[in-house]
């Protein structure tokens, strides 16, 4: 698909975007957890430093903060692209089943043949 008709599709409404290559996903995942290492190594070097120097400035440390939170919330949509499974069947109480399978395999219900088949799997 060109990249001028994927734009016109993903601007339509009801059209779900497609997801990124898993390996993407965690090359990225990489990247992010490298450079929060050296955040988190950077904003206790400079606390430190700041104590030290007697004046702890709260607007240099927020921004700081702020660049972490960032990263962990894209760590968090990383994570839950690369772990979660919409085509899997689910119970009512929300546990993944086999297909085929006549029992829930955490609560023990009994599910109906639709259920198991995965065209009433819940998001």
């Amino acid at each position: 698909m060109s990249p001028l008709l994927r734009r016109r599709a993903s601007r339509a409404e009801g059209v779900v975007p497609r997801r990124p290559p898993a390996g993407a996903l965690r090359r990225e995942r990489r990247a992010l957890l490298a450079a929060r290492e050296r955040l988190l190594r950077d904003l206790g070097g400079l606390a430190l430093e700041l104590y030290r120097r007697g004046g702890l400035r709260d607007d240099l440390l927020a921004e700081r903060c702020a660049e972490l939170v960032g990263i962990d919330a894209r760590l968090a949509e990383i994570g839950e692209l690369l772990h979660r499974r919409s085509d899997v069947p689910r119970c009512s109480c929300g546990t993944a089943v086999l297909r085929g399978a006549h029992f829930c395999p955490n609560c023990g219900r009994s599910l109906q043949p639709t259920e198991a088949d995965g065209s009433a799997a819940q998001t």
